[in-house]
């Protein structure tokens, strides 16, 4: 049903391999409950070329002798046997959300990443606790409820008088559900166990010392465990970083500061690409910002009906405006295709720009209504963000309040308001985990990177237009040296580019940065900013497009595997809409 898709775009957490966007209820093949878990990493084969594990860890680590849960773990192994020289132990990835699933990250990406680093190390990822396979956390007894609840969605807070009072509304009854349905581990799902459990999984591969590499949430997972453990800490990179501080406050208010210059680079790109390359071209950047304005103007009165051979629905205003918002975390893979679907649109045809964040089927229910997909993760977010976080004022006049005030500092705040809204009505919970503050001498300095036209996560840095780079005033805040301040010897490295985490755009400076990082623990520069090749219409194939190539054939190689990752990044992110992207 459409309406429940709708629900996990609007109100959960920024948040995975592709028909534009992967459903949440992810067919899995392997029988994750035919795993026994174990104190050790016990191995079985699983999809192609992985191998899968259940780690148990304390429930709660005030009690680590008490009760444990199992995390769901996958890697793809190394080339190299352990005990050669060339083998450099596993690297930790997570996607985002908070709420994505790490086992459905490494599906889509895993043989890149390996490809990346010469395939030394296991890549590894796992389902964080309580989320998917992990000790998932539901609010409901069936999946066929989750969907009948969903039908009570608000779309985007302003895309109706009564909108934020719906959302404040249904945030009571979220509440209220988890509350109802807590089997004991509501309490112990949080950022701070998470990062204990990272803990966990490097020593049962017989380390100390994590090396890990961390996107959007996931820098904040990073943050917490570089804060909490920071004499375990091999190599770290936080990639789109949040601002840990504002997180923890629940606040969810400085995101979207560079969110205008992401749409800017589809305007500014669809505009050098000409009409041969973008459907949507006019005659300048700002005539086709004019003409996408024209198109909200008149979607609002006459929204479209869209009927394809499996699902079908109406494209509205607010479901536009999220489309366009979506397609800013990943340039690469989206605005192409915007480009073309807002043409269609311009012509009565929605049906392009309808399946960019709609399933092409339609739910299902199953024949048992007690049965749940085994790796749903719709819940998961708010249950991570809302304990996380500070409690929320549970007035109706705070949440509207919270709104007033993003609507008139952000364009897109009507979109974003409703994460922070969307824990009012959450329970009263022990808050006895980690909050910050994010401060430590790491036994090795963090790597931290950030683009320059991020939506979701800003980056504030000083580049020249001439050369072609996203002109930032140096009066934002930024939010990547902000953390990067807590972290004695942190370096922060920039990419000139739109989109959200550094894998939005392939560049070959910023990948060899991150193998220099991972392999030998080498540092960029404070001052470093990266150029990325090509761009979003043109997709150059040719080395000439950056700066940094070396015309080799392990160059070319290189350029493969960049442009792969973010191929493969773009098929499988999470964001705290938490819509797969």
């Amino acid at each position: 049903m459409e309406s429940s898709t709708l629900q996990v775009l609007f109100l959960f957490f920024l948040l995975q391999a592709f028909s534009f966007v992967l459903g949440l209820n992810i067919e899995d093949p392997f029988h994750w409950a035919h795993v026994s878990p174990s104190d050790k990493l016990e191995w079985v084969d699983c999809y192609i070329d992985f191998q899968c594990t259940r780690l148990k860890v304390p429930l709660n680590y005030s009690e680590p002798e008490g009760e444990t849960i199992a995390i769901a773990i996958v890697q793809y192994p190394s080339s190299f046997q352990r005990n050669s020289s060339d083998y450099l132990g596993p690297i930790l990835f997570n996607p985002g959300g908070p709420g994505g699933s790490g086992v459905d990250l490494l599906r889509t990406t895993g043989p890149i990443f390996s490809e990346l680093f010469d395939s030394r190390f296991d890549i590894v990822s796992f389902d964080p606790r309580g989320v998917a396979r992990s000790a998932r956390v539901s609010f409901f007894d069936t999946d066929v409820e989750r969907e009948l609840w969903a039908y009570n969605v608000v779309e985007e807070l302003g895309g109706k008088p009564e909108g934020v009072s719906m959302a404040w509304a249904k945030a009571a009854i979220t509440g209220r559900l988890a509350a109802e349905h807590d089997t004991g581990i509501l309490a112990h799902i949080n950022t701070d166990h998470t990062a204990r459990d990272m803990l966990k999984i490097t020593q049962a591969y017989g380390y100390e010392k994590i090396q890990y590499w961390g996107f959007s949430y996931g820098t904040v997972l990073g943050a917490v465990f570089a804060s909490i453990f920071p004499d375990n800490v091999g190599r770290i990179i936080i990639d789109g970083v949040v601002d840990a501080d504002n997180y923890y406050a629940t606040l969810w208010s400085n995101n979207l500061e560079d969110s205008d210059k992401a749409l800017q680079a589809f305007f500014d790109g669809c505009f050098k690409a000409g009409p041969q390359n973008c459907p949507f071209y006019a005659d300048s950047p700002k005539a086709i910002s004019n003409r996408l304005d024209a198109l909200y103007k008149n979607i609002r009165i006459n929204p479209v009906p869209v009927a394809l051979e499996s699902s079908y629905g109406i494209l509205d205003y607010p479901r536009l405006r999220m489309t366009i918002f979506i397609s800013l975390y990943a340039p690469r893979t989206f605005y192409p295709i915007l480009a073309q679907a807002l043409a269609d649109l311009e012509s009565g045809n929605g049906a392009l720009l309808f399946t960019m964040t709609m399933p092409l089927e339609t739910f299902e229910c199953s024949c048992d209504p007690s049965t749940t997909a085994f790796a749903s993760v719709r819940d998961s977010p708010t249950a991570i963000m809302c304990n996380d976080g500070a409690p929320v004022p549970r007035s109706l006049k705070a949440a509207q309040d919270h709104y007033d005030e993003m609507t008139a500092a952000f364009d897109w705040g009507s979109l974003w308001a409703g994460i922070r809204i969307s824990c009012s009505g959450w329970p009263e919970l022990p808050k006895n985990h980690f909050q910050g503050p994010f401060i430590a001498n790491t036994s090795h300095p963090l790597l931290l990177i950030g683009n320059t036209a991020d939506p979701v996560t800003p980056l504030a840095a000083y580049v020249d237009p001439a050369c072609g780079g996203f002109l930032i005033s140096d009066s934002q805040f930024h939010r990547a040296k902000h953390m990067s301040k807590g972290f004695t010897g942190s370096v922060v490295l920039t990419q000139d580019s739109p989109g959200h985490c550094s894998l939005a755009a392939p560049s070959l400076c910023t990948q060899q940065y991150i193998r220099d990082y991972f392999f030998s623990g080498t540092l960029p520069d404070p001052d470093i900013v990266c150029p990325v090749i090509g761009d979003p219409f043109t997709k150059a194939t040719s080395l000439k497009d950056d700066k940094q190539a070396v015309f080799s054939a392990e160059e070319r190689r290189r350029l493969s595997v960049a442009q792969e990752l973010t191929r493969s990044f773009g098929a499988a992110r999470w964001s705290p809409l938490s819509i797969a992207i």
